[in-house]
């Protein structure tokens, strides 16, 4: 375990170089989270009932706000694109002549990125949650904000196999810009960052909890505010665990398939 604590240290080093990067893209990510709010703000103000989807106005604000949150540790931003260039360019030779797993290195630089990104996107964030303190909910005991730290990390994870594969298919198609584009999009919607699951028709919700993507956002925030607790949320957990089960050996039976075909040139 020795060289991926190597890695992952390296990791960290290099990643703090564009600290100044991520404190501008943190803070100018939240101007769209405003948007979103005062968008909900004025559907509420012009409904005559206090609720939508059994959501009060304090609960779908908070729902973004912990969305934030979440993203900040959990999304995968480069990594998908480097997997792929180190296959397009031959990089991944290395890891073949090497005792060094590239699956493990990949997470160990994934995990140096979110925890610098989220220890930076942490000053912007927390000031503009401050700003919107009577409109945030706290996880309401503490067996709540356990379970939801769990289920982060799960969902890191999670979205980070979910990427690892979807960056594989560059052993078979020269660019895949459009896959990833297109997997994007429908977890976007899918996952929840959109809006609650909730506002969705009960069948179209029913089909998507036989899919990976609300455990990549929905689940979590919706264990934060409280609207899945006991016996629920651990077994929400555990489906978690099935689809990263899943995810991980979908991923090593890409890699293995793809490193077949798999061939470099030159020096």
């Amino acid at each position: 375990m020795g060289k991926y604590w190597h890695v992952l240290n390296i990791g960290l080093q290099n990643t703090l170089v564009y600290r100044v990067n991520f404190l501008f893209r943190a803070s100018f990510g939240l101007v769209p989270l405003m948007a979103v709010i005062s968008v909900w703000r004025t559907i509420y103000l012009g409904k005559s009932g206090g609720q939508i989807a059994n959501y009060e106005l304090t609960q779908m604000v908070s729902y973004y706000l912990v969305i934030t949150i979440v993203d900040a540790l959990t999304a995968v931003t480069e990594d998908d694109w480097q997997i792929a260039a180190d296959i397009k360019d031959g990089n991944i030779s290395q890891f073949l002549l090497k005792p060094m797993d590239y699956l493990a290195y990949r997470f160990c630089l994934f995990g140096a990125g979110r925890l610098v990104y989220a220890a930076v996107a942490l000053v912007p964030t927390v000031l503009f949650i401050w700003c919107l303190r009577d409109s945030f909910i706290l996880p309401p005991d503490a067996a709540t904000a356990a379970g939801f730290l769990v289920s982060v990390a799960l969902t890191a994870v999670l979205q980070f196999l979910f990427s690892f594969t979807l960056a594989l298919l560059a052993f078979w198609v020269l660019e895949v810009a459009t896959f990833i584009f297109i997997a994007f999009a429908f977890e976007y919607i899918a996952g929840g960052h959109l809006f609650p699951l909730d506002l969705l028709p009960p069948a179209v919700a029913g089909v998507l909890d036989y899919t990976p993507f609300p455990y990549m956002l929905f689940f979590p925030v919706s264990v934060w505010l409280g609207r899945v607790t006991g016996e629920a949320l651990w077994l929400g957990v555990l489906v978690q665990l099935l689809w990263i089960v899943a995810a991980y050996g979908l991923a090593r039976c890409v890699w293995n398939r793809g490193i077949r075909k798999y061939s470099a040139v030159g020096g």
